[in-house]
């Protein structure tokens, strides 16, 4: 009995692993600004690297590093390419 309960726990947890990558959010049909032309965006406001960058709540948002070696969090508006956030990452 231990053995099929381990067995269906392990099930439900891969299961519950493996479907997060689904919720993720997806860039929208209407988003007239790419992932390359956000980043290209963000070096020219003063990030020398991008550390993370992703589709979420609507924006691309991310974390990078700015010439003064620190990291900020930013959010840029996909139908515009503005940078609508630019915070230091406490």
């Amino acid at each position: 009995m231990k053995t099929m309960t381990r067995l269906f726990t392990g099930l439900a947890l891969a299961t519950a692993l493996g479907s997060t990558a689904a919720w993720a959010d997806q860039p929208g049909a209407d988003w007239k600004v790419s992932k390359d032309q956000a980043e290209a965006t963000l070096k020219g406001a003063g990030y020398t690297q991008i550390t993370k960058i992703e589709a979420d709540d609507g924006h691309w948002e991310g974390e990078g590093i700015k010439a003064d070696g620190k990291q900020y969090e930013f959010k840029v508006d996909p139908r515009d390419g503005k940078v609508v956030k630019d915070e230091l990452d406490n």
